[in-house]
């Protein structure tokens, strides 16, 4: 059995717990046998001074992972929608390597990893000019990051956590301003380009190492100079709503550069820290996807040059040169030396890519972009530059301008990378389909009016872990895998941010146990008769029982219980959806992963919680059970202050078999000891962080 990663004073031999055998037990009269023939044996002390059971662990320690955080959000705009995030600016992984850049050249690149943009806490939208939210982030985030979007126009702001707050006040007036220059310029372009009404006009823009930027017009292959660039560039793409054109340098710091379509003029945004050659601006979030000379690709802030996010590319051949480019339909693209690629998004954040042209097209792509016919136009290396077209579905190609094109025309100059500007005198409309004032675009779910918004805990792609030692009241041995239980949980607010829903995404990762266990959770502050329906649950066992709403019967408050047999649910991804009669506010709906419990061996009574939380309605204290009682108080911590459950908010991987959660994690003593000040991210799988032979 385990318990808690939890360290604990000089006095506690877990002699008992490693003299087991196993942490595998058949029944608790076993243990209770064992425990009264130990008595006395058990308060040795161990000789080993890093034993767990010889931490030392403040008083006020209850093994935390992590933190309850206020946000308030202040701001008078009645279609402003705001997505906040757990940030800190950490890297990692940080590496400097070779490669071939898109001049042909042998270069040097800095690549690293950063993860703030897949740490989504909810999105939302300020009710009477105020948006008010409980979330959890990790200890180790201090600041949350602020994206605020009002009709196609985005902004940023990073905010520090202070004493469990944090509040920003949004009083910007800039991004009018913009829109309204960006609209008059826009009407005297297409003036100047079009008689028509409602025509869609291209202009490719392009720029090279060498720092110059240029137009090419792609119905005749007219050629225009604009304001040279600060730094030469193998990267280009343009924010269609704000005329903006980015591009990263291509020497040290790599700066982010932004180029005034409107005015014709360069200002440095910050540093990225990073080169490579593919770049584009995704419009649906207003951020940067780049990709370096590797198979990653990154996300930045076009604001100030922050990466956010990383995810990995599977399945691509070729990692040096090329470009990105997203479809009109969202679909993203790759090219590489190698030939083009569709790269496709899997469960588990993992973009898998896939071959569309040959591997031996007589031209090195460099750029590509579409156009408002979704047509892909690519750039070729070299001294004079082909523009081509080619087929997302066959990889099929045609020149259509450069030496190699029957056209008669000749850039006489490198395309490095390539983007697309579309002008419209139109507008597009963002439609309500259901009516509920949120326009589609920010609607989670645009054709259900009872729904609009989501909060996530522990963040939107990721995953937190309650692991559990089931000897309660006795001691078992710390490794932490008789029940461990991955979560996410996905609360489902309507547009005024009132929760309608809730969705419980979980899968049993470990059964260390051998006892029949079963997982239940409390909404400490949700009546049993507030909840409209349960779905999903799994209960086999007999000895649950459930009303007619799904919650269990002759609790005082709302408890589900998520299944009642642990080893029947091992690694079988699960998802549980409690409905509501009447939507509740997120202070009412708690902090997940609320009280969760779990049930040992079908004894109702036998409840095992997180220190400190209360046992439900059913459960029993048992102070006066036969053996040594670890937990004569009832709290779920020892006098040592180790606890029989732990949750943390992150995917936790769990020790092997009688292998104490500090010898799989090699700084869980500092962060115990420390009361959580250090190494608060001890769980991770950072450098040096685990012993991998000693984790399942």
């Amino acid at each position: 059995m385990k318990h808690l990663f939890l360290p604990t004073k000089a006095l506690f031999v877990l002699f008992f717990a490693f003299n087991l055998g196993s942490c595998v037990k058949d029944s608790l009269d076993e243990v209770i046998e064992e425990e009264s023939q130990e008595g006395e044996n058990q308060q040795e002390e161990v000789s080993d001074g890093s034993a767990i059971t010889n931490l030392v662990i403040p008083e006020d320690f209850e093994f935390e992972t992590s933190e309850t955080v206020a946000v308030t959000i202040n701001d008078m705009a009645p279609d402003a929608i705001y997505t906040v995030y757990a940030y800190n600016d950490v890297q990692f992984e940080i590496q400097d390597i070779t490669v071939v850049n898109d001049a042909g050249e042998q270069d040097s690149e800095t690549t690293f990893e950063s993860d703030e943009y897949n740490q989504v806490l909810f999105t939302g939208r300020p009710v009477n000019g105020v948006l008010e939210y409980m979330v959890t982030t990790p200890s180790y985030f201090s600041k949350i990051y602020i994206r605020r979007k009002e009709g196609n126009t985005f902004s940023s702001e990073i905010v520090d956590i202070v004493n469990g707050t944090a509040t920003y006040n949004h009083s910007d007036m800039s991004g009018k301003s913009r829109q309204a220059e960006v609209s008059r310029f826009k009407s005297k372009y297409a003036l100047g380009r079009s008689a028509q009404r409602g025509v869609q006009i291209d202009s490719l823009f392009c720029v090279n190492g060498s720092g110059q930027l240029f137009t090419v017009n792609p119905l005749n292959g007219n050629l225009t100079n604009l304001a040279a660039m600060p730094q030469g560039s193998w990267t280009a793409a343009i924010d269609q709503t704000n005329l903006y054109l980015y591009s990263i340098g291509r020497s040290r710091p790599y700066p982010l550069m932004r180029y005034d379509i409107v005015n014709d003029s360069w200002t440095t945004v910050g540093n990225v820290g990073m080169g490579g050659p593919r770049l584009d601006y995704r419009e649906e979030d207003g951020l940067l996807y780049f990709s370096g000379n590797n198979a990653k690709i990154y996300t930045i802030d076009p604001s100030n040059g922050s990466v956010l996010s990383t995810w990995k590319i599977n399945n691509l051949d070729v990692t040096n040169g090329g470009d990105l480019a997203f479809a009109e339909d969202g679909t993203l693209f790759l090219s590489s030396f190698g030939g083009l690629y569709r790269l496709d998004l899997d469960d588990r954040n993992v973009y898998q890519a896939t071959r569309i042209s040959a591997d031996n097209l007589p031209f090195t792509p460099t750029s590509m972009t579409f156009d408002s016919n979704n047509e892909l136009w690519l750039a070729s290396n070299g001294g004079s530059s082909d523009l081509i077209i080619m087929d997302t579905v066959t990889g099929g190609w045609e020149y259509i301008y450069g030496p190699n094109s029957t056209s008669g025309i000749n850039f006489g100059r490198t395309i490095n990378d390539l983007t697309t500007l579309t002008f419209t005198d139109e507008e597009m409309e963002d439609p309500d389909t259901d009516g509920d004032g949120i326009s589609d675009s920010n609607d989670e779910y645009p054709e259900d009016a009872e729904k609009a918004f989501e909060q996530f805990t522990p963040s939107k792609y990721g995953w937190g872990t309650v692991a559990f030692e089931d000897l309660w009241p006795f001691m078992g041995d710390y490794d932490f895998n008789d029940a461990a239980i991955n979560y996410r949980f996905v609360a489902i607010m309507n547009s005024l941010n009132e929760v309608v829903e809730l969705e419980i995404n979980f899968e049993v990762t470990s059964d260390g146990a051998g006892l029949t266990n079963a997982f239940g959770i409390e909404f400490e502050s949700i009546a049993p008769n507030q909840v409209e329906s349960v779905t999903g649950t799994v209960l086999t066992e007999g000895y649950i029982n459930v009303a007619p709403n799904g919650v269990e019967q002759d609790q005082n408050r709302a408890v589900v219980i998520l299944y009642d047999n642990n080893e029947t649910m091992l690694n079988i991804p699960t998802q549980v959806v409690v409905r509501f009669t009447t939507p509740l506010s997120i202070a009412q709906l708690g902090i997940a992963p609320f009280n969760s419990f779990l049930i040992v061996d079908r004894d109702r009574g036998r409840e095992i919680h997180l220190p400190n939380r209360l046992r439900t309605s059913l459960g029993v204290n048992t102070v006066d059970t036969e053996g040594v009682n670890q937990d004569p108080d009832g709290n779920y911590q020892t006098d040592s202050r180790l606890p029989w459950a732990i949750n943390i908010v992150h995917e936790f991987r769990v020790p092997k078999e009688k292998i104490p959660v500090n010898q799989a994690y090699n700084f869980f003593n500092q962060w115990a000891t420390s009361g959580g000040a250090v190494f608060t991210d001890w769980y991770k799988d950072n450098a040096g962080y685990r012993n991998e032979g000693n984790i399942q």
